[in-house]
């Protein structure tokens, strides 16, 4: 996952997507990158035109400039007819030949020229496209609900980032270009050689008709046998995971050779599948490669030609133009054949960048107001993920500072939804979530994540060091109080056991149970010091010993604090200010613990179902009441 401390996080998501100056940076001199982040907030993917924008004009005129190469680039060959036909006068035409010669090689530079700047300038658009794109995307990834973090890995947002953007290198630095070449190059050549004599032009196209055809033909079912061999592979790499992490079980009840099978089946399956395309489509490849390639052009123009000249259509000298330019007609077009890999491969990119830039930010407010105080309010909050069916409904809640309020209820019943809709993971689709009477849609984002900060199960810790991760909401404070703080979250021992103590690096010099990674995180929250804290499941990973350490690191981080607690484990929060029992998505009772043993049969059933008093309990915000119960 990206940088936005779902674990423990104070400070919200962290950006890091700030641009940099980049000295080959011409697409966005013109304002591109601004004009193309204004259409970042749609609901919808995000098409290649629009994702193109940026650099179309730098497009534009590399095509123009490909187009004026493709054109004079004919001049050479034609000059080689010319000369030709200057030798064969009688007397030989040396004049002419040699303004034949020096108009080939002047023509030939010039073509190389402008074929040389189209291509620096898409390439130089490249650079600064891509820059911008990442920027823009990280910038869009900054906005949208924490949420959606939640159904993405790390691994998939790194290669939207990093192997889509790359990926699309062809579309900016090469298709535009090559199609303008595969365009203008055989109409250019059919023009010159109908004003020779049309009959010939007519009869030079038919390999690049027959050519373009096969190609059709080869394409036709392109996309559906793509799919299917997509498909098999990932029953393969199913079957796989499932014989890997499932081989210990199968081989202790003696189902080695069942499991074994499914994958020997799958594998088979797919080399048939794979064997099946390949056949068919190597088949029609090779004959449309034979078609669009020079030597089959020269040939039958050359037959052509001589039955033209025998039966006294043209003259032999006329034939001279249709071999020397008729070689090269399609050539452009087998570049296109060639490339044709590269240009899925970036339309696919390219609608993988479209589809995250599409996804829906949060909305925020054109001007920003201020808190007055740390009480939260629910009003009439409901709540969808599908958009269809509610998770919460009419919810109504009021936070004061100093107090804690735990939620209890069965599991589904949308708990962990009411804590999350507070550090805004998601907007609620009725009603509102508030701060200090303050919308949280009308709050700063940075704001918010300086006023409310979070412990779930999850942690995430960063690969850096550990005195960097328990500083991350807090990134200015010093050694010593990074230290109170693991003290205060009981990790400080452990940490000065690590090889390098506090400048130990996770996950390469080190790596930490989850009771152990817990606590860090609770060092961040305590550092952090935000008045607003939502704890969900804080000790789910933890074993006795450990969840009764992270039971006191909590109740020293609650005290004075408004605190929102999700509770799985009902006798942590005996002591509450106030009990939120949840059912169905609606709040259905809410009291303090021995009221409701009385009131609420689902708290009841839920107190019986935990087993009654037992385990740590969550200190009040009170500090009357901060000693941890046994």
């Amino acid at each position: 996952m990206p940088n936005t401390d779902v674990g423990g996080g104070a400070g919200g998501p962290v950006d890091d997507a700030s641009p940099h100056p980049s000295p080959l940076d011409s697409a966005r001199e013109d304002g591109a990158l601004e004009a193309a982040e204004t259409d970042s907030d749609d609901a919808s993917a995000i098409g290649i035109r629009q994702l193109l924008a940026p650099v179309a004009p730098h497009l534009a005129v590399a095509c123009v400039l490909r187009a004026v190469s493709a054109v004079i680039g004919l001049f050479p060959f034609l000059a080689v007819a010319w000369v030709a036909e200057a030798l064969l006068e009688d007397p030989i035409d040396r004049d002419g030949a040699w303004r034949a010669v020096w108009l080939g090689v002047g023509a030939l530079g010039v073509s190389v020229l402008t074929l040389l700047l189209a291509l620096s300038i898409t390439h130089l658009a490249d650079i600064g496209f891509q820059h911008g794109l990442r920027v823009r995307m990280a910038r869009h990834v900054g906005r949208v609900p924490l949420g959606w973090f939640n159904d993405r890995t790390s691994g998939g947002l790194t290669k939207s980032l990093q192997d889509d953007v790359s990926n699309m290198h062809h579309l900016v630095g090469h298709a535009a270009v090559d199609f303008v070449a595969a365009a203008v190059t055989p109409i250019a050549t059919v023009i010159i050689l109908l004003v020779i004599d049309w009959r010939l032009a007519l009869f030079t196209l038919v390999p690049v008709v027959l050519g373009l055809f096969l190609y059709g033909r080869q394409m036709a079912n392109y996309g559906d046998q793509m799919k299917a061999y997509q498909d098999s592979l990932g029953r393969v790499n199913s079957a796989v995971i499932e014989f890997l992490s499932g081989i210990s079980v199968v081989k202790t009840f003696g189902r080695t050779e069942e499991a074994h099978g499914r994958y020997t089946e799958e594998t088979e399956g797919f080399a048939d599948l794979f064997y099946s395309w390949v056949r068919d489509l190597l088949r029609l490849a090779n004959i449309t490669e034979l078609a669009l390639s020079p030597l089959f052009a020269v040939i039958w123009i050359l037959s052509g030609s001589i039955a033209f000249v025998a039966a006294g259509a043209i003259e032999p000298v006329d034939a001279l133009p249709f071999l020397v330019l008729g070689a090269g007609i399609t050539s452009p077009i087998n570049a296109l054949g060639f490339a044709a890999n590269d240009m899925q491969t970036a339309v696919r990119s390219a609608n993988n960048v479209g589809e995250l830039l599409g996804t829906p930010t949060l909305s925020a407010a054109a001007e920003f107001q201020d808190p007055v105080d740390a009480t939260v309010g629910y009003e009439g909050v409901s709540f969808s993920y599908d958009g269809t069916s509610m998770v919460l409904q009419d919810v109504d809640l009021t936070l004061v500072p100093g107090t804690v309020t735990a939620v209890v209820g069965p599991s589904g019943s949308g708990k962990s939804t009411i804590a999350r809709l507070l550090p805004r993971f998601w907007d609620p689709v009725e009603g509102s979530v508030s701060i200090g009477g303050v919308d949280l849609r009308d709050l700063d984002p940075d704001e918010l994540y300086r006023r409310v900060g979070f412990v779930f199960q999850e942690v995430q810790l960063l690969r850096a060091s550990v005195a960097d991760n328990i500083a991350l909401g807090r990134p200015d404070a010093g050694r010593d109080e990074i230290e109170r703080a693991a003290v205060a979250a009981r990790i400080h021992d452990r940490l000065l056991e690590l090889p390098d103590g506090y400048d130990t690096v996770v996950g390469d010099d080190t790596s930490f149970s989850g009771g152990e990674a817990q606590r860090i995180s609770i060092a961040r929250m305590i550092l952090a010091d935000t008045p607003i804290l939502v704890l969900d499941e804080a000790t789910a990973f933890a074993d006795p010993e450990a969840e009764a350490d992270i039971q006191d690191a909590l109740s020293e981080l609650a005290v004075g604090r408004t605190v929102l607690v999700i509770a799985h484990r009902l006798g942590t929060i005996v002591d509450a200010d106030q009990i939120l029992v949840v059912d169905g998505g609606r709040i259905v009772d809410r009291g303090g613990h021995d009221d409701l043993l009385t009131t609420s049969d689902l708290y009841r059933r839920l107190w019986d179902a935990y087993g009654g008093a037992g385990g740590p309990a969550l200190a009040t915000g009170s500090t009357d009441s901060r000693e941890v119960q046994a």
